[in-house]
């Protein structure tokens, strides 16, 4: 293993909202690859979960049943997809002094995990506490993962402070490896607390607003644990369209990662190209909406908005109704 702990300098994360797409001008091409799609403008690129009222997923909308909105100006949607694609998962897990009984319950929800994932998911582990331990470094896919991942868990112990923004941005580092695939999630398991790292809050955030990747985050902590901090394990999770959760027991985390999987195998893909006029560094507000018969009201969570021609600035996805 690779024990990690140093600065981050010059470590620039690119905004994968903004996907610059090539035109296909080869007319005579015969069969393009399945879900292909070639346009000559920027688009715009969402991955949201909609549910039912009642939780479930509304997993047969079709691109007519959505409406995206920029800045209030309703956008034609030029990309729609709804399919099961693999994943690079990394999974973030505090191994301070205070997650020591925990750990048990953390393995077997990373178990769970992996049996709901594909066989060519790719997972890797951070631990930490006052250092950042980076385990299977390979990513290596998910088919051959569940006694690796519990030894990559369980042979680090759990002593000493915590460094969690640390270890949340060399999970954002490693999800950006190459040859990986390009729909990334992160799970962070940790009470929020940090008072060992050499990086700040806002760092996190700001990298977390301009990754692509969706972060869940599982806040396990006693009431009366003095670095608990749920705030910052919330704020992250929303930056990104993912989801936090505060189990009252460490036995729920097991259930909790069967939700997150489920989630992640849910999810639509939505892109369209802003009617906007160009203005570099200009904030631009997203609202996407689904309706369909028979459905009732449904809810749609995905980012709130981009930086239109640079980087994302804080704020926080919310749920279109």
């Amino acid at each position: 293993m690779l024990v990690l702990n140093r600065d981050r300098k010059g470590a620039v994360l690119s905004l994968p909202l903004l996907l610059l797409i090539g035109l296909a001008s080869n007319a005579e091409a015969q069969s393009p690859e399945p879900f292909q799609i070639s346009v000559n403008v920027d688009l715009v690129v969402l991955n949201p979960v909609v549910r039912e009222r009642n939780g479930q997923f509304a997993s047969d909308l079709r691109e007519p049943n959505f409406a995206v909105y920029e800045d209030g100006v309703r956008q034609s949607i030029k990309l729609f997809r709804h399919e099961d694609v693999p994943v690079t998962v990394g999974l973030v897990v505090d191994h301070s002094g205070s997650m020591k009984p925990k750990l048990r319950d953390v393995i077997t929800a990373a178990r769970t995990f992996v049996q709901s994932s594909r066989p060519d998911d790719r997972m890797f582990v951070v631990n930490f506490n006052e250092n950042v331990t980076l385990s299977l470094p390979d990513a290596i896919q998910t088919g051959n993962l569940s006694d690796a991942l519990a030894r990559a868990i369980a042979d680090r112990p759990a002593t000493g402070k915590t460094a969690l923004y640390d270890a949340v941005l060399e999970a954002f580092d490693q999800l950006n490896a190459g040859g990986r695939p390009e729909k990334k999630v992160l799970i962070v398991i940790s009470d929020g607390g940090d008072n060992a790292s050499k990086h700040r809050l806002a760092e996190v955030l700001k990298t977390a607003e301009q990754s692509s990747a969706l972060v869940y985050t599982i806040g396990i902590f006693d009431e009366d644990d003095p670095d608990q901090n749920p705030d910052v394990l919330s704020r992250l999770a929303r930056a990104t369209g993912g989801d936090a959760f505060f189990p009252r027991q460490n036995s729920e985390v097991v259930t909790i990662c069967e939700g997150i999987a489920r989630d992640i195998r849910n999810q639509y893909t939505i892109g369209y190209a802003s009617s906007n006029a160009v203005r570099p560094g200009a904030w631009r507000s997203i609202r996407l909406t689904a309706a369909a018969p028979g459905h009732g009201k449904l809810v749609v969570r995905t980012r709130s908005g981009y930086i239109a021609g640079g980087e994302s600035k804080s704020q926080s996805p919310g749920e279109s109704k």
